[in-house]
């Protein structure tokens, strides 16, 4: 059967996006690749169509047995010989599948990095035909990425002990010294690169200055997603566990996932964030990784991830199914000493510290930046946009900037007359004149700069500090457990005046957006008429039921993309169902029948209505 056929029948996908059909024909063609595609933009059809088509096995390394599970409850309800091989399984099973590998009876087969080399498993392999390794997650091999995992780096063995088996090494996030060490590290030799465009055109990027966290959450949740599933990321366990229990009192099925759970609760609540709808994850950076759900409408960060890679990753959870989503954040500068804090106390070295502290500040700037945010994270992955986006918090409510030099030499200028000893608070307070304890004991109120900024309040203080640091005018200090602040040359341009300083004028709460740009909604083939929209709640009772059924997630029976198209096009036969997005022939032969059931009795009833 042809790639193209094997799209159509399988998988119900009229055409391949992007460099899909080249990467797929490269891989048939025995070369290795790396390929860099946003998250929800196809990558496992990459390698999964390869193992169809081609003779023999296609084995599919990936970090997490939960994707691995659902991955393949996909594929067999698309008629794919698929099967995954990890501990959760019981030995007999096991043998069976190992049996099943070595008589050629499978086309694809997940498996964990750690048991990929494991005696038994790597015996069978041998005497297997394997047709290709995919490395999901390829990140994982690199030590300066966001998600190091040391038993990736065994994965070079590949190259020895299957010569000529074709590797093909995904990953949604990695810049360019990243991609240079998966080369390296899984020894890609004369490798094929391909590289999507990172851009997410669906999400909806949106940035505020922590304040009441719990608050801002609750108002952002009810204004825009008070129906939705969706995760918030925390920072510690103890904030997950507050977290969810004040969405829960709020009256949303909220659930806590972190690394201190009891793994039966852990596995609980994936299970059913993943099975369930409007569940709302609480989680740690413990949750996340390899989550295939396509209908996550948001993520909420209630602190600053640590790098660009982690926040495109962990944001690019929402919207897999191409349909509007929305990336929220609040954080402040409590995030950024608490983020140094965690890295310069780490294990790493000094240029692992070094690394780290400046991915954070690149962090920093996005969060601080007055452009299109949307070009600031395709500009860190290499990618540049000439346009801005018109979809995210800039672009729909662009920010005021003033000259903001005087203020900058004014704060500044009391760091320099407090010997640089001091923190950013005690600045503030010396700025605006308050005689607090601090500033009595060290005789502050005698100082030039003493009150000189009492017009400005603390917040907005703190503002001109968090820009000025982002821009490098600043330095941090970090000494027993303590913060200064300090000066460098960049500091005495703006002091002396060549250098002016562009400032953004800063609100307590920026307007947010409660409805979706117009430019994320030509994502939605169109908008659902009321009639419409409650023959797809019926669709979704019945996928649900389904699921329960089959013992799989909701959306590997159908996702929501499927379910609309289903709901537009209205087929009244099982050929015209062919015409459906998402329904290939298998999905067709299980379901074809009861959709079209639903779909006439939807009709019928809103005509009796009508009548």
């Amino acid at each position: 059967m042809s790639i193209q056929k094997i799209l159509k029948n399988i998988f119900g996908y009229d055409h391949f996006l992007g460099s899909q059909e080249e990467i797929i024909a490269s891989v048939c063609q025995k070369k290795d690749c790396l390929v860099l595609m946003p998250t929800g933009g196809g990558k496992s059809v990459c390698y999964q169509i390869p193992s169809i088509q081609m003779h023999g096995t296609g084995i599919v390394v990936s970090p997490l047995i939960a994707l691995m599970h659902d991955q393949v409850s996909g594929l067999k309800n698309n008629g794919v010989r698929a099967e995954f091989y990890n501990s959760s399984l019981p030995h007999d099973q096991r043998d069976e599948i190992l049996n099943r590998l070595e008589k050629q009876e499978i086309d694809l087969l997940y498996v964990a990095p750690e048991g990929l080399f494991k005696e038994r498993f790597l015996h069978s392999l041998k005497k297997a035909n394997v047709c290709l390794f995919a490395i999901d997650e390829a990140h994982c091999v690199s030590q300066w990425g966001h998600d190091f995992r040391p038993e990736y780096l065994k994965l070079s063995e590949i190259t020895t002990e299957f010569p000529g088996v074709p590797k093909i090494a995904l990953t949604a996030t990695a810049d360019k010294k990243t991609r240079q060490e998966i080369v390296e590290k899984l020894k890609l030799t004369e490798h094929a690169s391909f590289i999507a465009s990172f851009d997410r055109p669906n999400i909806t990027y949106a940035i505020e200055i922590k304040t009441q966290p719990s608050a801002q959450l609750l108002k952002y949740i009810k204004d825009n997603h008070p129906d939705d599933c969706g995760i918030v990321y925390c920072l510690s366990r103890k904030k997950v566990e507050k977290t969810a229990k004040f969405l829960s009192e709020q009256g949303f099925e909220a659930l806590p996932y972190h690394a201190g759970l009891p793994f039966a609760k852990r596995e609980e609540h994936q299970s059913r964030f993943i099975n369930e709808e409007n569940i709302i994850i609480v989680a740690t950076i413990a949750f996340g990784l390899g989550i295939n759900k396509p209908n996550v409408r948001f993520v909420a960060h209630l602190d600053m991830p640590s790098s660009m890679e982690a926040y495109y990753q962990e944001t690019g959870r929402a919207g897999r199914d191409g349909l509007p989503a929305s990336a929220w954040m609040i954080y402040g500068l409590q995030d950024v000493v608490l983020r140094r804090k965690m890295i310069f106390n780490s294990d790493g070295d000094l240029t692992h510290q070094q690394v780290s502290s400046a991915k954070l500040n690149d962090m920093l700037a996005f969060c601080e930046t007055t452009s299109c945010r949307r070009k600031v994270i395709l500009r860190y992955f290499g990618e540049m946009r000439d346009s801005d986006c018109g979809n995210c918090d800039t672009c729909l409510h662009p920010m005021d900037t003033l000259d903001g030099t005087i203020l900058a030499q004014k704060f500044l200028s009391c760091i320099y007359r407090s010997e640089q000893r001091f923190g950013a608070g005690h600045i503030i307070d010396i700025l605006r004149g308050k005689e607090t304890e601090k500033v009595s004991r060290n005789r502050h109120q005698e100082l030039s700069t003493f009150g000189i900024g009492s017009d400005l309040s603390e917040f907005e203080w703190k503002s001109v500090f968090r820009q000025l640091y982002v821009q490098g005018y600043v330095q941090v200090i970090e000494s027993d457990g303590y913060s200064t602040l300090g000066l460098d040359k960049e500091s005495y341009k703006i002091l002396q005046g060549e250098d002016k300083f562009k400032l953004r004028k800063e609100t307590k709460t920026r307007q947010q957006t409660k409805k979706a740009s117009k430019k994320a909604k030509k994502l939605i083939e169109t908008e659902l008429s009321t009639k419409q929209a409650a023959i797809f709640d019926s669709l979704k009772e019945w996928r649900l039921e389904k699921a329960r059924e089959k013992g799989m997630p909701a959306y590997c029976v159908s996702d929501d993309k499927s379910l609309r198209n289903l709901v537009i096009k209205s087929p009244q036969s099982l050929d015209e169902m062919h015409e459906v997005f998402g329904f290939g022939e298998k999905k067709i032969d299980l379901y074809g029948e009861d959709l079209l059931i639903i779909l006439n009795n939807s009709e019928r009833q809103n005509q009796s209505v009508q009548e």
